[in-house]
């Protein structure tokens, strides 16, 4: 195990810039998916998603989340609907989706490797956007043996 670690040392420079771009992604990603998460969430227990609510859930302020909502908006996931609040689009559905499957999946891995059910929930929310296909794949196969008795 010791011997596939990486020896100290810069990596090449191509391959850290790589890097490096592929977090700025999941960053400038991050805050779609929270939101469309969020907003599935709510209407599916509440009925309805407001700004207000996303607002006091997220911690942030209206005009946060108007500002956010209007980029959601631009980027074909959200509508919004006068005296009603907002719905997700087919493609915001998708994304939100995805991201609940991916939150669940983290937090199942971390739940297995010893983590208690608070700090998994609360890792999960920043591991799930910056961890790999590659390595989302290896959560899955580790809790399919692990759950499977293997």
């Amino acid at each position: 195990m010791a011997a596939t670690l990486r020896k100290r040392g810069l990596p090449r420079a191509d391959d850290q810039a790589a890097r490096f771009t592929r977090q700025r992604e999941a960053d400038r990603t991050s805050v779609s998916e929270d939101y469309v998460e969020l907003i599935a969430d709510l209407l599916r227990e509440d009925g309805e998603a407001r700004a207000v609510e996303i607002a006091r859930r997220m911690g942030v302020s209206q005009a946060t989340v108007t500002a956010t909502v209007g980029r959601l908006q631009r980027d074909g996931l959200v509508d919004t609907k006068p005296y009603r609040g907002l719905f997700l689009t087919p493609k915001g559905q998708a994304l939100a989706d995805a991201a609940r499957r991916r939150h669940d999946l983290v937090v199942r891995f971390l739940l297995a490797i010893g983590l208690d059910a608070d700090t998994a929930e609360a890792d999960a929310e920043g591991v799930e956007h910056h961890v790999s296909e590659k390595a989302l794949a290896a959560f899955a196969r580790f809790l399919a043996r692990r759950e499977g008795g293997g």
